[in-house]
């Protein structure tokens, strides 16, 4: 490897020094790397210099390109010391060699040095949300996170300093009343107040069988894997409704509308409009309606009507003849 081409490296600084670009009118760094991604700085002579700084093609930067807040400064490394400093660049989603480029319209001869120093980088989760420092903050933040909640999991499956009983149609789990409290505020008033859950240790939870009641206080713990989810979304979605726990029953309302079909869409309207799930709601009826699936479960519909309630009934009825009068 050239040292006219090598970039020195800390942790979060780079530095290419470059001893004559008088020859040349184009140069190109060597890779260097600075946090995930590998680097290149290059300079172009014409009429004015033009610095550009820009993470390597790859798979890692079309996928999670680094979000860069940096200072970059070309110091003339001849005669009396100079530096050019660019303004501090925040937040700079950089992809190509043409998201950021410098020129520098100060002439440059001999020796010079391009300094970088990164003040952070950052990436985009997968989730979405707001972009997160792969340095200290972030990573110490995700590290904690992740350490916090496999913890919680041992407390659950392991038994640790259980307090709380919960009994099911089929059986008993072992449960932590500062756990639930934190989750539930009904579990947090049934504690708090001098109710039978608080004097006996135990909460009786008679329409859940041990199985959902396992996959429920996996969610509470952070635990659920994705299978054992699916598995048990109405339930889930029945103890979410049951003991005010808005983030679970939003997240059973998200998947309930993923896999909307002809054998439970009418299962999926009637509890949509037993827990008020209002996008389930419409995502059900849009699929009877709009697209016709109602005359494919004439047998199935007809038994439903003869149970559902009135008000949802007279939505439905509502929802058929707004269809006909767009025909």
């Amino acid at each position: 490897m050239s040292d006219a081409y090598r970039v020195e490296t800390t942790s979060r600084l780079a530095q290419w020094r470059i001893d004559n670009l008088a020859s040349c009118t184009y140069r190109k760094s060597d890779p260097f790397k600075i946090g995930k991604w590998n680097w290149h700085l290059s300079v172009e002579k014409n009429r004015v210099l033009f610095v550009k700084l820009y993470p390597e093609i790859s798979n890692l930067t079309r996928d999670n390109p680094p979000i860069a807040s940096f200072i970059i400064r070309v110091v003339s490394s001849v005669g009396d010391r100079k530096a050019l400093t660019h303004s501090e660049i925040t937040d700079k989603q950089l992809k190509n060699n043409d998201d950021f480029v410098w020129a520098i319209e100060v002439p440059l001869t001999g020796k010079f040095i391009i300094d970088v120093e990164f003040l952070d980088l950052k990436t985009i989760s997968p989730d979405g949300g707001e972009p997160c420092s792969i340095w200290a903050d972030g990573f110490t933040q995700k590290r904690s996170n992740a350490t916090a909640l496999t913890s919680l999991g041992r407390m659950l499956t392991e038994g640790i300093h259980t307090d709380i009983i919960i009994n099911v149609a089929d059986g008993s789990i072992g449960a932590h009343r500062a756990v639930l409290a934190a989750r539930s505020p009904v579990f947090r008033s049934m504690f708090s107040h001098d109710l039978k859950e608080k004097e006996l240790s135990t909460i009786n939870i008679s329409d859940m069988s041990i199985e959902s009641c396992q996959a429920f206080l996996n969610y509470i713990y952070g635990n659920i894997q994705h299978d054992e989810f699916l598995a048990h979304r109405l339930d889930l979605l029945r103890a979410a409704d049951k003991y005010d726990i808005a983030d679970l029953k939003e997240a059973c309302h998200e998947s309930l509308l993923e896999d909307i079909d002809a054998k439970n869409v009418l299962d999926r309207l009637q509890n949509a409009s037993l827990y008020q799930l209002p996008k389930l709601k419409t995502s059900c009826m849009r699929y009877l309606v709009k697209f016709g699936k109602i005359f494919d479960i004439c047998d199935d519909f007809n038994a439903f009507l003869l149970c559902a309630e009135r008000e949802l009934i007279t939505e439905i009825f509502h929802e058929v003849l707004g269809a006909w009068k767009g025909f």
